[in-house]
């Protein structure tokens, strides 16, 4: 399978001006704040939204410099999200390195995150298109309500596998359908393209994060950048554990392992907790939902034009649909 370097080799020099966009973006005359909001920027990451907007872009007149206007703003507002995530989960790192809360505090992690959100908006008022900014604005909205339900639903081992769904559905999925659409409005695409473009989107951001709660489980700390079982130290319970549970053998010593991590707070060893979801069935069901999503995104596109983006999308989404980081 191809990685993404090569997947991203026909768009490079359009990816390089993004990265060098999102720094000029979020810089400040401020220390600190300049510091702190380019702190995860250095610490790299998939770019997966910018270069959605890119593809979908391709499917009408592709303008760098409008595709910009659209691209960094997204991946702005991931990465916002990404910090606000760190407060809640406590995490000390992320890709591997020290998350802005860790290295610094909370208070500034949620002020720099802030900041960023912030200019992610004041970076899309260049674009002249109300219903563009009114889709971001309804997304940011959906996040953060998504946000809000994860918090609510923290160890609770009552709910259901479509409470999970309808959370990563706003969490995650929201944002990356909303890249494709926008990347093909604003390059003045054709409704039915934009409208194709959202499905693709919506269905490869529930496989992206399934996936990668699939690897939270089973992945290596080098792997996936922070120690595995990260999620039920914090109390999120994910999709694999939601179907291990429903094994009438296995439930009590889940809900036994999910109580003692519950009581300490998380800061306990998990591997006992790891060992018995992987052991489970719910790794390979979620495996298989997660492929039934990917399915879903690829059939969006067949009515598409058979560009070379199309074809780069198809090898997104299979790389998404089958990574190990």
């Amino acid at each position: 399978m191809k990685n993404l370097i090569e997947i991203y080799a026909r768009k490079r020099k359009d990816v390089a001006a993004i990265e060098k966009e999102l720094e000029e973006s979020v810089y400040s005359d401020h220390p600190l704040l300049r510091e702190t909001s380019t702190h995860l920027l250095k610490a790299g990451g998939k770019r997966i939204r910018p270069v959605f907007v890119l593809l979908a872009g391709e499917f009408g007149a592709y303008k760098l410099q409008t595709m910009k206007l659209v691209a960094v703003p997204l991946e702005l507002i991931h990465m916002a999200s990404l910090v606000h995530d760190d407060v809640i989960d406590d995490a000390n790192t992320r890709r591997g390195q020290l998350t802005v809360r860790s290295k610094w505090d909370n208070r500034i992690a949620m002020f720099t995150g802030d900041y960023i959100f912030a200019k992610a908006l004041s970076v899309i008022t260049d674009i002249p298109k109300p219903a563009v900014h009114k889709i971001m604005s309804k997304a940011i909205v959906e996040m953060s309500i998504g946000e809000m339900e994860q918090i609510r639903f923290f160890f609770n081992t009552d709910q259901t596998v479509r409470d999970y769904l309808l959370r990563i559905r706003r969490k995650t999925a929201l944002l990356i359908a909303i890249s494709c659409q926008l990347g093909a409005m604003a390059a003045d695409s054709p409704d039915w393209i934009s409208n194709k473009l959202y499905t693709f989107g919506y269905n490869i951001g529930m496989t992206f994060q399934i996936r990668d709660d699939i690897l939270d489980l089973i992945g290596t700390e080098k792997q996936i950048g922070k120690p595995p079982g990260s999620d039920v130290k914090q109390g999120n319970i994910t999709l694999p554990v939601l179907l291990a549970m429903k094994d009438p053998n296995l439930r009590p010593h889940i809900l036994t392992e999910l109580d003692r991590i519950h009581k300490l707070d998380g800061q306990t060893d998990v591997s006992r907790f790891l060992d018995i979801i992987r052991g489970s069935a719910g790794i390979d069901e979620a495996d298989r939902l997660s492929q039934r999503y990917l399915d879903k995104a690829i059939a969006a596109l067949d009515k598409l034009p058979n560009i070379q983006a199309k074809k780069d999308l198809i090898e997104v989404a299979h790389f998404i649909g089958n990574r190990s980081y």
